[in-house]
C-alpha cells in the first residue's frame, strides 16, 4: 500500500505509490511529454538543444531533463538533449556525472584504499609479537 505525500510540484496531498506526483500533475507531465516528443521527433528539430526545444514548446527545461534522465527521451536519437554534469556542469547524456569526473573519482576511492591498507598494515607492523618458547630441551 502506498504512502501519503504532498507533490513536489503543487503541494498536493496524494497517494505516493508508483508516482511520484499527483495525478493532476502526472497528467500535466504526460502532456508535456507528447509535446516536446511530437517536436523534436520532426527530422528538422531532431537535433535541437535542451534550451531550443524549451523555448519551442514551453515546457522548462527541468521537466525535458527528467524526461532524459528517466530515458524516456533516448539520446541516441536526439544526441543535442543533453544536461549538466551534477559536479562540474560539462554536458551529459545519461548518469549524474560526467566520464572524466567519474574516473577522478574513482582516481580518489582508489588512493584513500590504498592509504587505508597502507595504514592498517603499519599498524599490524607495530603490534607486539609475542612468543612462546618452550624452555625444556631434551637431548637424546
Amino acid at each position: 500500500m502506498g504512502e501519503l505525500a504532498n507533490c513536489p510540484n503543487c503541494g498536493a496531498l496524494f497517494v505516493k505509490g508508483l508516482r511520484n506526483v499527483c495525478d493532476q500533475c502526472y497528467k500535466e507531465e504526460e502532456a508535456a511529454f507528447e509535446k516536446v516528443y511530437s517536436y523534436i521527433r520532426k527530422k528538422e528539430n531532431r537535433r535541437a538543444t535542451l534550451s531550443e526545444v524549451a523555448e519551442a514548446t514551453g515546457v522548462e527545461e527541468r521537466l525535458i531533463m527528467k524526461f532524459v534522465k528517466e530515458r524516456r527521451l533516448h539520446t541516441t536519437q536526439f544526441p543535442n538533449l543533453t544536461y549538466d554534469c551534477e559536479r562540474c556542469g560539462n554536458p551529459i547524456q545519461e548518469g549524474k556525472i560526467c566520464g572524466s569526473c567519474r574516473a577522478e573519482l574513482q582516481r580518489d576511492l582508489a588512493r584513500e584504499d590504498a592509504a587505508e591498507s597502507k595504514k592498517e598494515q603499519q599498524e599490524k607492523d607495530k603490534s607486539p609479537t609475542y612468543f612462546n618458547v618452550d624452555q625444556k630441551f631434551r637431548r637424546h
